[in-house]
């Protein structure tokens, strides 16, 4: 095989629609992979697209049908096949090689391979390819084929593109064109490798490899007999491929096979795959990939309870703690593997077991999937259809089915996805949410897709993982698909109608998506938004706020926990630790309820862009307040302090395979250290398990409920502390420790000790410099007590003190003091 890469001397030109006059038919360089957004902003046509106001500007951009031009050299290798292989076109293309059309594409999310032998010539080619304008075509072809539900704005229904490029409730509206995925020209002869679908199970300690292969043949009519191999584990089976014949299937068995377990379960052991293909004419045509052994199941059998969604992995069961992912950049192609290995990063470093990869997105490059196998990190994976009804007509049908078995094939080698699910909110939607069936009366909507058409595409190319129809989903079309006590939830009516409190209202089985949002870093929101003097609803601000009265619901959040802000300062400090507390308070609680409660998702880890969402590690990758509760709260082994029967009780959860054997000591302490009453007992927690300790009488009722905390400890589990009334209430000290800021090394040592209770301390530490970043945060001292911020990435010439200032080392209790 000969492969010329199309990654060169690339030209884009604006050929219709509403283009400024400098721009329209004007060539322009282009990246190949890219977008031509960043074309237009690398030739300084465009300013920024996510600084300030830039994106209604902008919105001209998505309205303009974009010809991308190249020119490459070819000469006649004397094979019988010569194919254009496009990896991923964004999305309407017309594709002309020498100025005859050789193909169109209609799907972002798959991949294309045309025949140009007829086109191509001998010398200098000039490949031409024409994108339709993505938003006046979506309105076409949602008002030709009947308008379906849609959130947002545009019906990204309509075409197979990437919804949340059209805009999202926490993504810019920058509706993309472009070739975002390589694009080449192969040439071969005989026969080549189409796919492989290597797929594992376990038999005792026997790992078997299942590798089913598709070969295209230059010639099918005349097609001779060919050989394949497959190796792993320094072992190697073969299959004959009679003549004529396009598939085969070898099975090859590795004893003693070490098993692939999810993080804290266990090692990640890989294994190499090679498949190659023998023949005569035939040289070096092989497929190298990488598998783990192990098997996969959910639950989801009813009990007296409901059904649980119970995830196995080797048949033990694993608790999640997850969350879910989103496109980590608007522009897809700016998302490399080092990108994606800071974001995997701040998942594993917050103790997470698993990623949920949404379905208004993309189906991740191979790399994301890499390392999560390599981290032990699960993949729960959504066709990509969210929020939406879809149409199941052959005009949509087509694509659909051929994105999806693409998909599903290319992904079949990595041992952390462990279910694919088959929409986001579709299903509830049709169900629950007001007007939606008047709205697709008469229409098809996507049903044959979650219920027919994908499961059968499963059970024929990957019976190994694990299917639910949608999210949330009760596995019975008999009950509501968001009903607590059955399979997965959403919980939304807390962020858009109640206080966080609510989310006690709730016993859920397995919380697929919840969350409460808080503003990005410091840093990176001035860094986009230039509203002066700087106001929550300043005019950028609410550019940067994409949620339905976001802000409104952002004050109704904290109100009833803290002081109403007095400054832009203190807004965003409060919104940060409120949304804060309020995730941590709700995981809390679905931990407590292990084992009915099997794990929670939390929306979501990241972002696309520099915007107020629910995203625990914002834009530029600053971890926000949320991802030091996250990684709090979800720790293997955690103490927390919940209502039992309108008593109090501490739940102790272990989330390892040792037992913990030890003593419990529990105290109502005063704000000054005094502790009113202690309590001691034993306790023992299995491996895997959980007890709830009931909390003495006298440690449940505080003296002064302003001024006292309960505190329970587990030495070698945790600390739980638990505060009688809300932050707002609370007679907390505005100044309750010393503080001492000096350089260690190359960084610098924060160190706070205590004087009074000091609830929530953090370090702010890119308002100390924009490059710091904080080891530790939303730390809680007694009195006396002391912590270490470690702070990093700190120039030499940068003075320690500043990470001491009022602005950068925050607690709970100054914004009494700063509202007051």
């Amino acid at each position: 095989m000969t492969v010329i890469q199309l990654s060169e001397s690339w030209v884009v030109t604006a050929i219709g629609g509403p283009a400024p006059a400098e721009i329209i038919n004007r060539p322009i360089p282009a990246d190949v992979p890219g977008s031509v957004h960043l074309d237009l902003l690398r030739a300084g046509l465009i300013a920024p697209p996510f600084d300030g106001a830039n994106e209604s500007d902008q919105q001209w951009i998505g309205d303009v049908d974009w010809r991308f031009e190249t020119t490459f050299r070819w000469h006649d290798d004397g094979t019988e096949r010569q194919e254009l292989v496009a990896e991923g076109l964004d999305t309407l293309a017309t594709i002309t090689l020498n100025g005859v059309e050789v193909g169109r594409t209609e799907n972002q999310h798959r991949s294309y391979r045309f025949d140009i032998g007829r086109a191509l010539i001998a010398g200098e080619n000039a490949l031409r390819i024409d994108f339709a304008a993505p938003v006046p075509a979506a309105h076409a072809r949602s008002e030709e084929h009947g308008a379906r539900p849609h959130v947002n704005h545009h019906p990204y229904n309509a075409l197979r593109k990437t919804a949340s490029s059209f805009g999202w409730d926490w993504g810019i509206d920058v509706a993309t064109s472009g070739i975002w995925k390589p694009i080449r020209i192969e040439t071969w002869s005989v026969a080549r490798i189409a796919s492989v679908r290597p797929l594992v199970d376990v038999d005792g300690t026997t790992g078997i490899l299942n590798a089913h292969v598709v070969i295209d043949r230059a010639d099918a009519l005349s097609a001779g007999p060919l050989r394949l191999e497959v190796e792993i584990a320094g072992r190697i089976a073969t299959a004959d491929v009679a003549a004529g014949e396009a598939s085969a299937h070898v099975r090859v068995e590795v004893p003693d096979a070490e098993l692939w377990w999810p993080r804290s379960h266990g090692a990640q052991p890989l294994y190499d795959v090679a498949v190659r293909l023998v023949g005569t004419g035939l040289r070096d045509e092989a497929w190298n990939g990488r598998v783990g052994f192990r098997t996969v199941r959910v639950d989801v059998a009813p009990d007296e309870q409901g059904s649980p969604f119970a995830v196995y992995v080797n048949e033990r069961i694993v608790q999640i703690r997850g969350a879910n992912w989103i496109p980590d950049h608007a522009f897809l192609t700016e998302v490399d593997r080092d990108r994606y290995a800071r974001r995997i990063g701040d998942a594993v470093d917050a103790n997470m077991n698993l990623l949920r990869v949404w379905g208004g997105g993309i189906y991740e490059s191979d790399d994301f999937y890499d390392l999560c196998d390599e981290q032990g990190v699960l993949v729960w994976q959504d066709f990509l259809f969210a929020c939406a009804g879809y149409a199941e007509e052959s005009w949509l049908a087509g694509e659909v089915e051929a994105e999806a078995r693409e998909a599903v094939t290319r992904l079949s080698p990595h041992p952390s996805l462990v279910i694919w699910n088959g929409n986001n909110e579709n299903i509830v939607a049709y169900a629950e949410w007001p007007g939606w069936r008047q709205k697709v009366e008469g229409l098809t909507w996507g049903e044959g897709y979650y219920r027919r058409l994908l499961p059968g595409i499963l059970a024929e190319l990957d019976p190994t993982r694990f299917y639910a129809p949608g999210s949330p989903y009760s596995f019975s079309s008999y009950v509501s698909p968001n009903l607590d006590t059955h399979g997965t939830v959403h919980i939304w009516d807390v962020w858009n109608t109640k206080d966080y409190a609510a989310y006690r209202d709730w016993t859920p089985r397995f919380v697929a998506e919840f969350g409460f949002q808080g503003p990005p870093a410091w840093t990176t929101l001035t860094d986009a938004v230039h509203d002066s003097p700087l106001d929550a609803y300043g005019t950028q601000m609410l550019v940067h706020q994409k949620a339905h009265d976001g802000n409104l619901k952002l004050e109704r959040g904290y109100l009833p926990h803290l002081p109403k802000p007095a400054t832009i300062d203190d807004w965003h400090w409060a919104t940060q630790l409120n949304q804060a507390a309020a995730v941590r308070f709700g995981i809390s609680h679905f931990r407590s309820l292990a084992p009915y409660n099997t794990g929670s998702i939390v929306w979501q880890l990241n972002d696309d862009w520099p915007v107020i969402s629910w995203a625990a590690v914002d834009f530029e990758g600053r971890r926000k307040p949320l991802w030091y509760a996250l990684r709090a709260v979800y720790e293997p082994r955690l103490v927390t302090i919940q209502p039992r029967d309108g008593e109090l009780a501490a739940i102790l959860l272990n989330d390892t395979d040792e037992a913990w054997s030890g003593e419990v000591i529990a105290r109502r302490v005063d704000f000054d250290g005094t502790v009113r009453a202690e309590v001691r007992v034993p306790a023992t927690v299995e491996g895997r398990g959980a007890v709830t300790i009931p909390i003495a009488a006298q440690l449940q009722t505080p003296d002064d409920a302003k001024r006292e905390v309960l505190v329970v400890e587990a030495g070698g589990i945790g600390r739980a502390v638990h505060d009688f009334v809300e932050v707002v209430e609370q007679s907390l000290d505005p100044a309750p420790f010393g503080i001492e800021a000096a350089r260690v090394a190359d960084s610098v040592r924060v160190r706070v000790t205590a004087r009074s209770y000091a609830r929530d301390t953090f370090v702010l530490a890119d308002r100390g410099h924009v490059d710091a970043i904080v080891d530790s945060g939303l730390i809680t001292l007694l009195p006396g007590e002391a912590h270490d911020f470690l702070v990093t990435g700190v120039p030499a010439d940068v003075d320690p003190t500043v990470f001491a200032g009022p602005l950068v080392l925050r607690h709970a209790g100054d914004l009494r003091t700063a509202g007051d």
